[in-house]
């Protein structure tokens, strides 16, 4: 951990962070001090703390207006809550950061920049929070992601959105029916060199058959532009399949290959910030596989050991879900973040 008071590396992170950095920042950190010696690619980045989240509550007087108007409202009138939660949400993006954490950020945000030797380096900026283990996502708020950002003051914007993001109508009403603190969930945020998929390719692969619970293959979805369409289910994405113990062998076993259909992709345009927009696919690049068989087996490989640094560090299989992208401007491949997955292997536990 260095120095800084409100900002952080993302390697600096570790599991042991949450209430530091959240869930996904600490599963991030955790993912690059250790998946990256094994020679993964993941984007760099540095965090905000969650102590930057409180303070700038604290000096924008926000904790007891925001009480305030929560409790001046009726949760089970939806018209209130609605009102509510803009209210809230405005108090938050109009608040100040103070000059001392905004000189930090802005110090961090330039040393990425000049480690990827530009100016202002395009970042993903993504909330996290320290509640996400919590059995209902609700809980800790709708986690906002603002992309391609590539200012100082776009920057700060979507750090405030992102705070915001904690009091969405839905994360107000759940916190409030269960009488818990609003206060006592707090909010990191993770910046990170944006991979540009919109002009190259993502998707999700997984450590396992999902469908069978099958452990030794490698299953991975992949689809042109953002990630996005293909967890919507707006696309019907590639499949490639691969076998994992012939693979850890050096074989190429790739067992199977399905074209999926790809018909439109997500990409932005030229401005900051969201800015996101569907676009029809060229029939050339529906027509053929969107990896080609040395991406596939590298990032097949990545997952596997993704997955057996996980099972070490748990003690127990521990099968992986991976979000991951190919740039479209440098071509390389990239993880962007992996986590447990639980839906299918609790389901086929001690199956095979």
């Amino acid at each position: 951990m260095n120095a800084s008071k409100y900002t952080m590396k993302l390697e600096a992170a570790s599991i042991n962070d949450i209430e530091l950095v959240g869930g996904k920042n600490a599963s991030l950190g955790q993912m690059l001090q250790n998946v990256a010696l094994l020679g993964v690619n993941i984007p760099g980045g540095f965090i905000v703390t969650v102590t930057a989240y409180y303070d700038f509550l604290d000096h924008n007087g926000l904790v007891d207006r925001i009480v305030s108007t929560i409790n001046n409202t009726d949760i089970n009138d939806l018209q209130q809550l609605a009102l509510c939660g803009q209210i809230i949400r405005d108090l938050v993006r109009q608040g100040e950061i103070p000059a001392g954490m905004r000189a930090e950020i802005a110090a961090a945000y330039k040393t990425l920049s000049n480690l990827y030797g530009i100016q202002n380096v395009d970042v993903a900026v993504r909330s996290s929070a320290t509640a996400e283990d919590l059995p209902d996502a609700s809980f800790a708020g709708q986690q906002d992601t603002y992309l391609n950002i590539n200012s100082e003051a776009g920057l700060i914007e979507s750090i405030k959105n992102c705070f915001a993001s904690l009091f969405t109508d839905r994360a107000i009403s759940y916190r409030a029916a269960f009488n818990y603190d609003h206060f006592k969930v707090g909010l990191s945020v993770c910046v990170q060199k944006m991979v540009r998929s919109d002009r190259g390719v993502s998707g999700v692969a997984f450590s396992l058959d999902t469908e069978s619970g099958f452990k030794d293959a490698v299953v991975i979805n992949a689809s042109y532009g953002l990630g996005e369409m293909i967890v919507q289910g707006s696309v019907s994405p590639d499949e490639f399949t691969v076998f994992k113990p012939l693979l850890k062998q050096g074989y190429p076993a790739i067992i199977e290959k399905k074209l999926g259909e790809k018909h439109q992709k997500m990409i932005y345009g030229h401005t900051e910030g969201q800015n996101l927009q569907i676009v029809p696919t060229d029939a050339a690049d529906q027509n053929q596989f969107c990896l080609n068989n040395d991406q596939i087996l590298q990032l097949a490989a990545w997952v596997a050991s993704i997955e057996e640094y996980y099972s070490k560090l748990k003690g127990h299989w521990c099968p992986m879900d991976v979000e991951w992208a190919v740039d479209g401007i440098d071509n390389g491949l990239y993880i962007l973040q992996a986590r447990p997955e639980t839906i299918h292997s609790r389901k086929t536990q001690g199956v095979f």
